[in-house]
């Protein structure tokens, strides 16, 4: 049984509904992409080893995958529309209390508190717009949740480059994206739905539910962020100009933001397994192209666009899957799993590559994230196999 909304809605409200979780999702974004880069740079000025950047980078999944087990409990008490400005204050307060430090550690004990913040508002906005939307229109409004999300993810960097990192411009763009991202909530706060009841088992209960779809999000996570994270490293090793290599990053989050429409379109028109499964088998031929294409920076930056519009189709999937498949009283539960399960993939898809490519940097990258695409993808066959014959249609029909 899928997920079903708990207010009666007009088709006028139930748009201004969505409109409004979108749009909080949008400065949900923008919180994430200034937090890194502000991180990286911030703590690289003040000459902190490498590791210790590394363990700061790492800190916001870390402190997701901590707090989302709790997290739909913290939902069900509170309600989506506090649970959401409580995350955006806590995430505001905690970059003004970044501009106040000058070291490493507390920075990094900020970050994880904050983060922690960010998360609510990541996981009532996934269960809010999986409650609200209807089944039929379910992978394009998600596609929309998705792009709005990236959006501002990717704004964070352009902005920091404006701003620049010295003073409190960052820190107070950074806070004022965070507090912005509530408003749209508070002002459509009565077509909120009832999550009263999502939290009837655990998140780590709730991945059995729609394990094909936490198998996606795991894909989704390791294969974005692994390609976000390394592909200039991967651009530099192949011959590219560092300008060249930096120009990749930037083909792949077009590429993304252009496909999620065409790519949600077609998961309410055709089986959502098969395309997961049609994304797996581009992103192994893409990737397995990229080390040719790197000695052309034109043919590098095509590559680039059609990985982009790749992985991040596989989060719009994903989620496509859950909302589709899980009922209502485990819609928060299960997308705090799914949360976790592309932090997971987040985590450990960088990590493995770049070992990988302490011996060889393009091989090594490349070797790894087809592997684990390859071994990712039978999981998600297998798992589908075990599933009862009944449950077919979860998937779209096959």
């Amino acid at each position: 049984m899928a997920a079903t909304e708990t207010l009666n809605l007009t088709p006028v409200e139930r748009l201004a509904s969505l409109a409004a979780v979108i749009a909080a999702s949008f400065g949900v974004g923008v919180s994430f992409g200034v937090g890194y880069p502000l991180t990286a740079l911030t703590l690289e000025g003040w000459g902190e080893p490498t590791w210790v950047i590394g363990v700061a980078g790492a800190s916001p999944a870390v402190a997701t995958i901590l707090v989302l087990p709790f997290a739909p409990r913290v939902l069900s008490r509170l309600g989506p529309v506090k649970s959401i400005a409580l995350g955006c204050a806590i995430a505001s307060l905690g970059f003004l209390a970044l501009g106040l430090l000058s070291s490493a550690w507390p920075w990094i004990a900020v970050r994880l508190i904050m983060s922690a913040g960010v998360a609510i508002p990541w996981l009532v906005g996934e269960t809010w717009i999986n409650l609200v939307a209807r089944d039929e229109t379910r992978g394009r409004v998600i596609a929309c949740y998705a792009i709005a999300f990236f959006s501002g993810f990717s704004l964070g960097p352009l902005a920091l480059g404006w701003l620049g990192i010295a003073g409190w411009p960052a820190f107070v763009f950074g806070a004022v994206g965070a507090a912005l991202a509530g408003v749209p909530i508070l002002l459509a706060r009565r077509l909120a739905p009832d999550v009263a009841t999502c939290h009837s088992r655990s998140p780590l209960a709730a991945i059995r539910l729609a394990p094909v779809a936490m198998a996606g999000a795991f894909i989704g996570g390791f294969s974005e962020m692994t390609y976000l994270s390394l592909i200039p490293n991967v651009g530099l090793a192949g011959g590219l100009t560092q300008s060249d290599a930096l120009s990749l990053l930037s083909a792949m989050t077009i590429g993304g933001f252009a496909a999620q429409l065409p790519i949600g379109w077609l998961a309410d028109r055709l089986p959502r397994l098969s395309i997961l499964y049609g994304l797996a088998a581009a992103f192994v031929a893409l990737s397995l192209v990229l080390p040719l294409a790197l000695s052309h920076a034109t043919a590098a930056l095509g590559i680039a666009f059609l990985i982009g519009a790749v992985i991040l189709g596989f989060y719009t999937i994903g989620l496509t899957i859950i909302g589709e498949t899980v009922p209502a009283d485990d819609l928060a539960a299960a997308n705090a799993g799914y949360i976790v399960m592309y932090q997971t993939g987040a985590t450990l898809g960088p990590v493995a590559a770049g070992v990988a490519m302490t011996a060889h940097p393009v091989a090594g990258f490349v070797a790894t994230v087809v592997a684990l695409m390859i071994a990712s993808t039978v999981a998600v066959a297998v798992l589908r196999a075990r599933r009862p014959a009944a449950s077919a249609p979860e998937y779209g029909a096959d």
